[in-house]
């Protein structure tokens, strides 16, 4: 876990040494001053995480510094340190801001609670902040529509890597829901009440995306007014979901490397090594062997991505599901823009059907909603959704085409090879999806191969 920066003010130097000593032996960072307008010109300075200062000080004193801290960086905490008959100073620097106040005397091990105290209150703040943020974002395990032995495959996965700390690569086309399942798996897991933290690599140039992944030191470059927090510490304890990894530009890929390895980076112009239990989670919709052969990818970073291997099946694999997906997102929309639409009629389940989704489930999706959009109530029909002319011709079950002509030895080959992959390979699957036995299977597959 990443140690937080402290700031210590004091203008008596017992004291002063005798707080930064019982945090330094907490392995806390920490930085001292000797006077209030000392600390107050630190943090104008730095961004520190806790600022623990004495009340009585000259010219400058503990309040001085509090209003400091709070122009500076309101997200600093403040722990006032008081003798017992100025109290009632103290309760008023709580009223000002201040997070805490301590009474002299005290213990190391008091002192180290109430910093830890301020320091829970600081992640707690930060982690409400990002919840906030996304609580619109829809999040159902039970949105993941699917019962076709490629999706149940995928659930058991699932729930088999949600404990894992191994980074996961969930690869699969566009619109076929990557993002969904990093979620089920963040939430199906041990770390469902931490946060989890989504980046979109292709939305960054290198230099933003340096600095949202890792957080910058105040001053590093033009306009850090202050230090920020990469994604990576606030996703600590958490999920890390690096969406659409195949667009991190090359010279950023060795600092991501080293972090996945190690557990630990810098920000953009530190030099204190941070280190995080954070579990990370990609999805790509590109070739990645493509690009390591082609040099736009890291061999060795690709290979530290993909020890979990997630594939998601487009639409035209899974087509028993678009029923199911069909009523779902019908009542869904239904519902959320008051209309009292029956249900579809047979001819548009048809088009749907064979119709090839190339935008897989968010296409389907979409379709729909404009479709319930635009009508009031009734039934739906095929011709609400202009899919005629896409419809995949003379096709069977699954999307294979079959050209006029085509032999049958021809086509029953390719049916196998089809639904092979669509099983991911699985013989066992396949050859149950096509009512034969595992050997007549794997007498097809050598005949084929001889």
């Amino acid at each position: 876990m990443a140690k937080e920066q402290i700031l210590v003010v004091d203008d008596e130097a017992l004291m002063r040494e005798y707080v930064e000593e019982a945090l330094v032996r907490a392995e806390y960072r920490v930085d001292s001053v000797a006077s209030g307008s000392e600390g107050i010109a630190a943090v104008k300075r730095e961004t520190y995480d806790v600022v623990v200062t004495d009340l009585k000080m000259k010219p400058d004193d503990g309040i001085a510094v509090l209003n400091a801290v709070r122009e500076a960086n309101p997200d600093t905490h403040v722990i006032i340190m008081t003798a017992y008959g100025t109290v009632e100073s103290a309760v008023d620097a709580l009223k000002n801001g201040a997070t805490d106040y301590i009474l002299k005397p005290f213990s190391p091990e008091e002192l180290e609670m109430t910093v830890e105290r301020a320091l829970e209150r600081k992640r707690l703040e930060r982690e409400n902040r990002y919840l906030r943020d996304v609580v619109n974002e829809t999040y159902d395990f039970e949105s993941m529509i699917g019962d076709s032995a490629v999706m149940q495959d995928l659930y058991d996965q699932v729930r088999r890597v949600a404990d894992s700390r191994s980074t996961i690569l969930i690869r699969g086309e566009s619109g076929t829901g990557k993002e969904l399942v990093a979620r089920a798996v963040h939430h199906a897991g041990n770390r469902r009440d931490r946060p989890f933290i989504k980046v979109n690599c292709a939305a960054l140039s290198a230099g933003l995306l340096e600095s949202e992944l890792f957080g910058h030191e105040k001053g590093s470059f033009t306009g850090a007014h202050d230090r920020k927090i990469g994604r990576f510490e606030l996703a600590d304890g958490g999920t890390l979901l690096l969406d659409e990894i195949s667009e991190i530009s090359p010279e950023l890929q060795p600092k991501l490397l080293r972090a996945l390895q190690e557990r630990e980076f810098e920000r953009v112009g530190g030099t204190q090594s941070i280190q995080v239990d954070t579990r990370i989670i990609c999805t790509s919709n590109r070739n990645l062997e493509e690009s390591v052969e082609n040099g736009q990818f890291r061999e060795d970073l690709f290979f530290r991505l993909n020890v979990i291997p997630l594939r998601l099946p487009s639409l035209r694999e899974r087509r028993e599901d678009i029923p199911a997906l069909m009523d779902y997102f019908l009542e869904r929309f239904a519902q959320e823009n008051a209309r009292e639409i029956d249900g579809y009629t047979h001819d548009a389940r048809e088009a749907f059907h064979q119709y090839d989704w190339p935008g897989n489930v968010r296409e389907l999706q979409n379709a729909v909603e404009r479709a319930v959009v635009l009508h009031m109530s009734g039934f739906l029909d095929g011709a609400d959704f202009n899919l005629d002319g896409k419809r995949t011709s003379a096709s069977m079950s699954g999307g294979v085409a079959v050209p006029v002509g085509t032999t049958v030895s021809n086509m029953e080959k390719e049916l196998i090879l089809r639904t092979l992959e669509h099983c991911g390979q699985n013989r066992t699957h396949a050859a149950k999806m096509m009512g034969i036995s595992v050997r007549t299977l794997r007498n097809k597959l050598k005949e084929y191969a001889g």
